[in-house]
């Protein structure tokens, strides 16, 4: 398995930011009904969604929330070495989102910049990547964006989706740091089941067609299209529960922690049940599982910032917290990270809407 202990990688700051426009549970009535949209938000812990509107990317939310962070910091955008976009809703099929963010934020042209296709596992594989980046010494400061707007990709008539989903984006900052404490990463992947969580079609292996496009009834009386989201909720718990308690394992193991040595567990917010069930099942302490569906649900790739920076926010501005970061989901892939961190800059999460894009 990919991973392992690298040095001298210190994170300074994280900054997220949410579109403006949110759907509540009475939204969620109007379409399945006031019984129905009741069970559903018990069972996955979302009482609203952000969710974007018009032509508002994740480019723009990570935009924005990296404006926020490097103003913060007071980083010279010429100090940037490195800038890599983590998302699976690019604005592009080519070119590269990172690069047009490079030139919105005014970074360098000597600033490498590419995109990283991940979900639900993408911070953790963003933060490896930098990490590695950063810890030969050949690069100062980087810029990980991470972020996605899947719920353009969900049909509002498939409950398995569409009343779970939210869109953030998110910018943490990094930098090569000789005193830093050591970072652990454990990475895997299994593609045999990519097919339980996918887009099947609208790229180039099932291009668009009418009939990929129209929305039709499914199992459970989904309604979607071949175009849309699909997740088999069944297959996906099952691969969570068989995976990230393994997962959690070799981390704490590479890093010689003990459970109780670790402050807060932060994994991939995917629901409330699995998250509950998860715990139990890894005798973590309720107190160290951070929550953090109820007013975002599950936002993807920026999940696990948007925890962070909304239920830890106090903690990492004011101290060192130990933590263990878990992401898991689409493709099949998960990875972890142990790490220990602050205190860091972190903004209040900022919202913008159509208004506010530049």
């Amino acid at each position: 398995m990919a991973g392992g202990r690298l040095d001298n990688v210190e994170i300074t700051g994280i900054a997220c930011a949410v579109p403006a426009s949110v759907k509540t549970l009475m939204d969620e009535q109007k379409i399945f009904g006031e019984k129905e949209a009741e069970r559903i938000a018990r069972s996955i812990g979302v009482k609203q969604r952000h969710v974007s509107t018009g032509c508002i990317c994740a480019s723009d939310l990570c935009f924005a929330a990296a404006e926020q962070l490097l103003n913060e910091l007071g980083w010279e955008r010429e100090s940037i070495d490195v800038l890599i976009f983590v998302s699976v809703t690019p604005d592009y099929v080519a070119p590269a989102t990172a690069c047009t963010l490079q030139h919105r934020l005014k970074l360098d042209k000597r600033c490498a910049a590419f995109d990283i296709t991940h979900a639900c596992s993408g911070f953790v594989y963003g933060l490896w990547t930098v990490a590695h980046l950063l810890s030969s010494g050949n690069m100062n400061r980087a810029l990980l964006l991470v972020g996605d707007t899947v719920s353009r990709l969900a049909s509002p008539r498939d409950r398995s989706v569409a009343t779970l989903v939210g869109d953030a984006g998110s910018a943490t900052a990094l930098e090569w740091n000789e005193s830093a404490e050591p970072l652990f990463f454990e990475m895997g992947s299994d593609g045999a089941g990519a097919k339980h969580l996918m887009v099947k079609a609208g790229a180039f292996r099932h291009p668009s067609t009418e009939k990929t496009r129209k929305r039709i009834e499914r199992d459970g009386g989904n309604i979607r299209s071949d175009e849309d989201l699909y997740m088999n909720g069944a297959e996906i718990f099952a691969f969570t529960l068989r995976e990230v308690p393994r997962l959690n394992d070799r981390i704490l193991e590479r890093a010689r922690w003990a459970l109780e040595d670790v402050d807060a567990f932060v994994m991939h917010q995917a629901n409330l049940f699995l998250i509950q069930h998860l715990a139990n099942k890894m005798n973590i302490p309720k107190d160290k599982m951070i929550e953090d569906l109820a007013n975002y649900g599950n936002t993807s790739a920026a999940s696990i910032p948007m925890a962070l920076t909304g239920k830890l926010a106090k903690q990492l501005r004011n101290g060192s917290q130990r933590l263990i970061l878990l992401g898991f989901g689409s493709g099949l892939s998960w990875g972890g990270v142990a790490m220990s961190c602050g205190p860091l800059v972190i903004p209040k999460i900022s919202s913008i809407g159509t208004d506010g894009l530049g």
